[in-house]
Protein backbone atom coordinates (compact mmCIF):
# COMPACT_ATOMS: atom_id res chain seq x y z
CA UNK A 1 0.00 0.00 0.00
CA UNK A 2 1.22 3.41 -0.69
CA UNK A 3 0.65 6.00 2.22
CA UNK A 4 1.18 9.75 2.76
CA UNK A 5 1.32 11.74 6.19
CA UNK A 6 0.66 15.04 5.95
CA UNK A 7 -0.06 17.55 8.83
CA UNK A 8 3.27 17.86 10.87
CA UNK A 9 6.43 19.55 11.12
CA UNK A 10 8.62 16.26 9.33
CA UNK A 11 10.73 13.61 10.39
CA UNK A 12 13.10 12.28 12.34
CA UNK A 13 10.86 13.52 15.36
CA UNK A 14 14.28 15.46 17.30
CA UNK A 15 12.93 17.04 19.79
CA UNK A 16 13.44 20.74 18.96
CA UNK A 17 9.52 21.71 17.99
CA UNK A 18 8.25 18.62 17.37
CA UNK A 19 5.93 16.21 19.24
CA UNK A 20 3.04 13.69 19.07
CA UNK A 21 2.38 14.24 15.69
CA UNK A 22 6.21 13.83 14.55
CA UNK A 23 7.03 10.91 17.04
CA UNK A 24 3.60 9.42 15.29
CA UNK A 25 4.90 9.77 12.33
CA UNK A 26 8.58 8.50 12.71
CA UNK A 27 7.47 5.17 14.83
CA UNK A 28 4.44 4.33 13.15
CA UNK A 29 5.86 4.88 9.44
CA UNK A 30 9.10 2.99 9.55
CA UNK A 31 6.88 0.19 11.22
CA UNK A 32 4.84 -0.10 8.15
CA UNK A 33 7.71 0.17 5.83
CA UNK A 34 9.40 -3.43 7.74
CA UNK A 35 5.46 -4.38 6.58
CA UNK A 36 6.30 -4.30 3.30
CA UNK A 37 3.92 -0.75 2.47
CA UNK A 38 5.08 2.37 0.57
CA UNK A 39 5.40 5.35 3.03
CA UNK A 40 6.07 9.08 1.97
CA UNK A 41 6.03 12.15 5.13
CA UNK A 42 5.37 15.30 3.73
CA UNK A 43 8.18 17.27 6.18
CA UNK A 44 8.83 21.65 6.47
CA UNK A 45 11.92 22.40 4.66
CA UNK A 46 12.75 24.46 7.88
CA UNK A 47 12.61 21.31 10.00
CA UNK A 48 13.84 18.52 7.99
CA UNK A 49 17.25 19.25 6.05
CA UNK A 50 17.27 16.91 2.90
CA UNK A 51 15.27 14.97 0.94
CA UNK A 52 15.69 11.32 0.63
CA UNK A 53 14.67 8.44 2.62
CA UNK A 54 14.63 7.87 6.38
CA UNK A 55 14.72 4.61 7.87
CA UNK A 56 12.86 3.40 4.74
CA UNK A 57 10.12 6.69 4.78
CA UNK A 58 10.47 8.73 1.41
CA UNK A 59 11.02 12.01 2.85
CA UNK A 60 9.00 15.28 0.66
CA UNK A 61 10.48 18.58 1.55
CA UNK A 62 8.24 21.41 0.83
CA UNK A 63 8.60 24.94 1.61
CA UNK A 64 6.12 27.49 3.82
CA UNK A 65 5.88 30.61 5.61
CA UNK A 66 7.50 31.09 9.30
CA UNK A 67 4.47 32.12 11.20
CA UNK A 68 2.04 30.96 14.16
CA UNK A 69 -0.68 31.34 12.16
CA UNK A 70 0.26 30.65 8.36
CA UNK A 71 2.91 27.63 9.10
CA UNK A 72 1.01 24.53 9.03
CA UNK A 73 -1.86 26.18 6.77
CA UNK A 74 0.37 26.67 4.12
CA UNK A 75 2.42 23.61 4.18
CA UNK A 76 -0.59 21.20 4.50
CA UNK A 77 -2.38 23.31 1.02
CA UNK A 78 0.76 22.92 -0.79
CA UNK A 79 1.12 19.22 0.66
CA UNK A 80 -2.11 18.37 -0.32
CA UNK A 81 -2.24 19.41 -4.03
CA UNK A 82 1.16 17.36 -4.16
CA UNK A 83 -0.50 14.54 -3.15
CA UNK A 84 -3.39 15.30 -5.46
CA UNK A 85 -1.27 14.10 -8.19
CA UNK A 86 1.12 11.88 -6.74
CA UNK A 87 0.28 8.21 -6.47
CA UNK A 88 -1.42 6.95 -3.44
CA UNK A 89 -3.64 4.43 -1.49
CA UNK A 90 -4.17 6.14 1.53
CA UNK A 91 -3.25 9.48 2.46
CA UNK A 92 -3.60 10.70 6.21
CA UNK A 93 -4.00 13.82 7.81
CA UNK A 94 -3.01 14.95 11.29
CA UNK A 95 -4.72 17.02 13.94
CA UNK A 96 -7.67 19.74 12.98
CA UNK A 97 -6.66 22.52 11.16
CA UNK A 98 -4.81 20.18 8.42
CA UNK A 99 -8.28 18.30 8.17
CA UNK A 100 -9.88 21.77 6.43
CA UNK A 101 -7.45 20.42 3.30
CA UNK A 102 -8.42 16.49 3.14
CA UNK A 103 -10.91 17.08 0.54
CA UNK A 104 -8.64 17.99 -1.83
CA UNK A 105 -6.62 14.66 -2.83
CA UNK A 106 -10.72 13.27 -2.72
CA UNK A 107 -11.46 15.53 -5.67
CA UNK A 108 -9.46 13.84 -7.51
CA UNK A 109 -10.38 10.25 -6.37
CA UNK A 110 -8.02 9.37 -3.58
CA UNK A 111 -8.70 8.13 -0.22
CA UNK A 112 -8.39 10.44 2.67
CA UNK A 113 -7.76 9.70 6.53
CA UNK A 114 -7.99 12.17 9.41
CA UNK A 115 -6.47 11.48 12.29
CA UNK A 116 -7.58 14.10 15.42
CA UNK A 117 -5.10 14.23 18.18
CA UNK A 118 -7.14 16.85 20.01
CA UNK A 119 -9.45 19.83 20.14
CA UNK A 120 -6.82 22.13 19.12
CA UNK A 121 -9.35 24.79 19.32
CA UNK A 122 -9.53 24.86 23.37
CA UNK A 123 -5.10 25.86 22.86
CA UNK A 124 -4.50 28.88 24.89
CA UNK A 125 -1.94 30.02 22.64
CA UNK A 126 -4.43 30.39 19.49
CA UNK A 127 -6.37 33.97 19.29
CA UNK A 128 -9.85 34.39 18.51
CA UNK A 129 -10.16 33.56 14.63
CA UNK A 130 -8.04 30.61 15.13
CA UNK A 131 -9.95 28.83 17.86
CA UNK A 132 -12.59 29.92 15.67
CA UNK A 133 -11.25 28.42 12.79
CA UNK A 134 -10.14 25.24 14.31
CA UNK A 135 -13.57 24.71 15.92
CA UNK A 136 -15.40 24.81 12.69
CA UNK A 137 -12.35 22.44 11.15
CA UNK A 138 -14.14 19.50 13.35
CA UNK A 139 -16.73 19.59 10.88
CA UNK A 140 -14.32 19.27 8.09
CA UNK A 141 -12.40 16.61 10.03
CA UNK A 142 -15.30 14.09 9.81
CA UNK A 143 -17.42 15.20 6.58
CA UNK A 144 -14.33 15.94 4.29
CA UNK A 145 -11.97 12.12 4.40
CA UNK A 146 -12.84 9.08 3.64
CA UNK A 147 -13.04 7.92 7.50
CA UNK A 148 -11.97 9.63 10.87
CA UNK A 149 -9.72 8.17 13.34
CA UNK A 150 -8.99 9.60 16.75
CA UNK A 151 -6.67 8.52 19.72
CA UNK A 152 -8.88 8.58 22.96
CA UNK A 153 -12.31 6.74 23.73
CA UNK A 154 -12.83 10.38 25.24
CA UNK A 155 -12.72 11.95 21.39
CA UNK A 156 -14.62 9.03 19.85
CA UNK A 157 -17.15 9.83 21.97
CA UNK A 158 -17.26 13.32 21.39
CA UNK A 159 -16.99 13.35 17.49
CA UNK A 160 -20.17 10.45 17.45
CA UNK A 161 -22.12 12.25 19.83
CA UNK A 162 -21.87 15.46 18.21
CA UNK A 163 -21.79 14.34 14.52
CA UNK A 164 -23.43 11.40 14.03
CA UNK A 165 -20.91 9.63 12.01
CA UNK A 166 -18.17 6.68 13.27
CA UNK A 167 -15.04 6.95 14.24
CA UNK A 168 -12.42 4.77 14.71
CA UNK A 169 -10.18 4.71 18.08
CA UNK A 170 -6.66 4.15 17.57
CA UNK A 171 -4.42 5.16 20.07
CA UNK A 172 -0.87 6.98 20.56
CA UNK A 173 1.86 4.70 21.24
CA UNK A 174 5.37 4.70 23.41
CA UNK A 175 9.16 3.79 22.67
CA UNK A 176 10.15 0.37 24.22
CA UNK A 177 12.39 1.96 27.41
CA UNK A 178 16.22 2.26 27.84
CA UNK A 179 16.96 2.22 31.49
CA UNK A 180 20.07 4.27 32.03
CA UNK A 181 22.33 5.47 35.08
CA UNK A 182 21.89 9.03 36.16
CA UNK A 183 25.10 9.61 33.95
CA UNK A 184 24.46 12.65 31.65
CA UNK A 185 21.92 14.28 34.72
CA UNK A 186 24.27 14.50 37.09
CA UNK A 187 27.06 15.99 34.82
CA UNK A 188 24.32 18.12 33.25
CA UNK A 189 22.14 19.35 35.98
CA UNK A 190 23.44 18.04 39.56
CA UNK A 191 20.50 15.15 39.59
CA UNK A 192 20.60 11.72 41.29
CA UNK A 193 18.21 8.68 41.13
CA UNK A 194 14.50 9.69 42.71
CA UNK A 195 15.61 13.34 43.29
CA UNK A 196 13.32 15.14 41.02
CA UNK A 197 9.74 14.88 40.02
CA UNK A 198 9.40 15.17 36.31
CA UNK A 199 7.51 17.02 33.79
CA UNK A 200 7.83 16.10 29.68
CA UNK A 201 5.82 18.27 27.42
CA UNK A 202 5.78 21.37 25.59
CA UNK A 203 5.86 24.52 27.77
CA UNK A 204 2.29 26.05 26.73
CA UNK A 205 -0.18 27.48 28.70
CA UNK A 206 -2.87 24.43 28.65
CA UNK A 207 0.06 21.87 29.95
CA UNK A 208 -0.53 23.74 33.52
CA UNK A 209 3.57 24.13 34.48
CA UNK A 210 2.74 27.38 35.86
CA UNK A 211 0.28 25.66 37.91
CA UNK A 212 2.84 22.87 39.24
CA UNK A 213 5.42 25.16 39.94
CA UNK A 214 3.20 27.24 42.24
CA UNK A 215 2.36 24.32 43.68
CA UNK A 216 5.57 22.74 44.49
CA UNK A 217 6.69 26.58 45.62
CA UNK A 218 4.68 25.63 48.40
CA UNK A 219 5.98 21.93 49.34
CA UNK A 220 9.31 21.56 51.85
CA UNK A 221 10.91 19.05 49.76
CA UNK A 222 14.62 18.68 49.00
CA UNK A 223 13.49 17.51 45.59
CA UNK A 224 13.81 19.29 42.69
CA UNK A 225 11.34 19.50 40.06
CA UNK A 226 12.49 19.26 36.63
CA UNK A 227 10.61 20.83 33.37
CA UNK A 228 11.30 19.03 30.08
CA UNK A 229 10.62 21.01 26.89
CA UNK A 230 10.49 23.85 24.83
CA UNK A 231 8.08 26.97 23.53
CA UNK A 232 5.89 26.56 20.68
CA UNK A 233 5.16 30.16 19.66
CA UNK A 234 4.96 31.04 23.41
CA UNK A 235 8.25 32.25 24.48
CA UNK A 236 6.55 34.55 26.73
CA UNK A 237 4.93 32.15 28.71
CA UNK A 238 8.46 30.23 29.06
CA UNK A 239 10.14 33.29 30.56
CA UNK A 240 7.17 33.98 32.82
CA UNK A 241 7.70 30.41 34.30
CA UNK A 242 11.35 31.06 34.83
CA UNK A 243 10.32 34.00 37.06
CA UNK A 244 7.88 32.19 38.96
CA UNK A 245 10.29 29.35 39.73
CA UNK A 246 12.59 29.03 42.63
CA UNK A 247 15.85 27.44 42.85
CA UNK A 248 14.80 24.20 43.25
CA UNK A 249 13.06 23.82 39.21
CA UNK A 250 15.47 22.99 36.58
CA UNK A 251 14.64 24.10 32.72
CA UNK A 252 16.04 21.23 31.00
CA UNK A 253 14.62 22.71 27.36
CA UNK A 254 14.09 19.62 24.76
CA UNK A 255 15.58 16.78 25.32
CA UNK A 256 15.71 13.47 23.07
CA UNK A 257 17.87 10.30 22.96
CA UNK A 258 20.11 9.22 25.97
CA UNK A 259 19.43 12.33 28.04
CA UNK A 260 15.43 11.81 28.09
CA UNK A 261 15.87 8.19 28.73
CA UNK A 262 17.99 9.00 31.78
CA UNK A 263 15.63 11.64 33.10
CA UNK A 264 12.82 8.71 32.74
CA UNK A 265 14.53 6.46 34.44
CA UNK A 266 15.34 8.42 37.32
CA UNK A 267 12.51 10.39 38.19
CA UNK A 268 10.61 9.94 41.61
CA UNK A 269 7.68 10.86 39.82
CA UNK A 270 5.82 12.11 36.80
CA UNK A 271 3.33 15.21 36.70
CA UNK A 272 1.37 15.99 34.05
CA UNK A 273 -0.99 19.16 34.99
CA UNK A 274 -2.68 19.89 31.32
CA UNK A 275 -6.10 20.99 31.20
CA UNK A 276 -6.27 20.08 27.66
CA UNK A 277 -4.89 16.36 26.19
CA UNK A 278 -5.57 13.99 22.61
CA UNK A 279 -3.97 10.99 24.33
CA UNK A 280 -0.75 12.20 25.80
CA UNK A 281 2.85 10.44 24.93
CA UNK A 282 5.01 11.56 27.42
CA UNK A 283 2.46 10.25 29.93
CA UNK A 284 2.25 6.92 28.12
CA UNK A 285 6.32 6.87 27.98
CA UNK A 286 6.52 7.56 32.09
CA UNK A 287 4.68 4.86 32.86
CA UNK A 288 6.67 2.42 30.66
CA UNK A 289 9.14 3.46 32.65
CA UNK A 290 7.36 2.73 35.64
CA UNK A 291 6.62 5.87 37.17
CA UNK A 292 3.99 6.64 39.67
CA UNK A 293 1.77 9.22 37.61
CA UNK A 294 0.15 12.57 39.13
CA UNK A 295 -2.01 13.98 36.46
CA UNK A 296 -4.99 16.47 36.01
CA UNK A 297 -8.16 14.53 35.62
CA UNK A 298 -9.66 15.96 32.70
CA UNK A 299 -11.24 12.73 31.12
CA UNK A 300 -8.73 12.02 28.84
CA UNK A 301 -5.67 11.63 31.21
CA UNK A 302 -8.47 9.85 33.62
CA UNK A 303 -9.04 6.95 30.97
CA UNK A 304 -5.30 6.40 31.26
CA UNK A 305 -4.26 6.84 35.06
CA UNK A 306 -7.31 5.86 36.43
CA UNK A 307 -6.46 2.84 39.20
CA UNK A 308 -3.18 2.79 37.48
CA UNK A 309 -1.85 6.74 39.23
CA UNK A 310 -3.37 9.96 41.17
CA UNK A 311 -5.20 12.75 39.44
CA UNK A 312 -5.86 15.78 41.13
CA UNK A 313 -8.98 18.47 40.77
CA UNK A 314 -8.04 20.22 36.99
CA UNK A 315 -6.52 23.91 37.65
CA UNK A 316 -6.83 23.31 41.63
CA UNK A 317 -3.49 24.22 43.06
CA UNK A 318 -4.14 23.43 46.75
CA UNK A 319 -5.87 20.05 45.78
CA UNK A 320 -2.09 19.29 43.52
CA UNK A 321 0.25 20.32 46.48
CA UNK A 322 -1.88 18.32 48.72
CA UNK A 323 -1.47 15.26 46.28
CA UNK A 324 2.55 15.72 45.62
CA UNK A 325 3.14 16.05 49.54
CA UNK A 326 1.64 13.00 49.73
CA UNK A 327 3.20 11.19 47.25
CA UNK A 328 6.50 12.94 48.31
CA UNK A 329 5.76 11.06 51.74
CA UNK A 330 4.89 7.68 50.84
CA UNK A 331 7.80 6.27 48.63
CA UNK A 332 6.61 2.59 48.84
CA UNK A 333 3.41 3.47 47.57
CA UNK A 334 4.88 5.62 44.75
CA UNK A 335 6.92 2.57 43.90
CA UNK A 336 4.31 0.04 43.28
CA UNK A 337 1.59 2.14 41.68
CA UNK A 338 4.67 2.44 39.57
CA UNK A 339 4.98 -0.93 38.74
CA UNK A 340 1.18 -1.42 38.21
CA UNK A 341 1.49 1.24 35.59
CA UNK A 342 3.95 -0.18 33.54
CA UNK A 343 2.25 -3.26 32.83
CA UNK A 344 -0.84 -1.69 32.38
CA UNK A 345 0.66 0.48 29.31
CA UNK A 346 2.72 -2.68 28.15
CA UNK A 347 -0.45 -4.64 27.17
CA UNK A 348 -2.32 -1.57 25.20
CA UNK A 349 0.07 0.51 23.99
CA UNK A 350 2.88 -0.54 22.06
CA UNK A 351 3.73 1.09 18.82
CA UNK A 352 3.86 -2.43 17.37
CA UNK A 353 -0.05 -2.68 18.46
CA UNK A 354 -0.65 0.65 17.36
CA UNK A 355 0.89 0.09 13.64
CA UNK A 356 -1.42 -3.29 13.35
CA UNK A 357 -4.49 -1.38 14.34
CA UNK A 358 -3.59 1.41 11.36
CA UNK A 359 -2.73 -1.65 9.22
CA UNK A 360 -6.04 -2.83 9.24
CA UNK A 361 -8.12 0.37 9.15
CA UNK A 362 -6.33 0.97 6.00
CA UNK A 363 -7.50 -2.33 5.00
CA UNK A 364 -10.80 -1.26 5.96
CA UNK A 365 -10.96 2.32 4.28
CA UNK A 366 -9.85 0.61 0.96
CA UNK A 367 -12.25 -1.71 0.62
CA UNK A 368 -15.46 0.16 2.00
CA UNK A 369 -17.39 3.10 0.93
CA UNK A 370 -16.85 6.51 2.38
CA UNK A 371 -18.81 8.29 4.43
Amino acid sequence: MRIAFLGGLGIPADGRRGGGIENYMEQVGTRLVRRGHEVTVYCRSFYTRQNGYYKGVRIVRLPTIRSKHLEAFVHTFLSSIHCAFGNYDIIQFHALGPSFFSIIPRLFGKRTVVSVRGLDWRREKWGRFASWFLRKCEYCAVHFPSKTTVVSPVLKDYFQKKYSIPVTYIPNGFTPPVFREPNLIREQFGLSRDEYILFVGRLVPEKGCHLLIEAFKELETEKKLVLVGGASHTESYVEHLKRIADDRVVFVGNAKGPLLEELYTNAYLFVLPSTIEGLSNSLLEAMSYGKCVLTSDIPENKVIVEGHGFTFRTGDKEDLKVKLKRLLQDGSMVKALGRKARLWVEDRFSWETVTELTERFYETVSNCESH
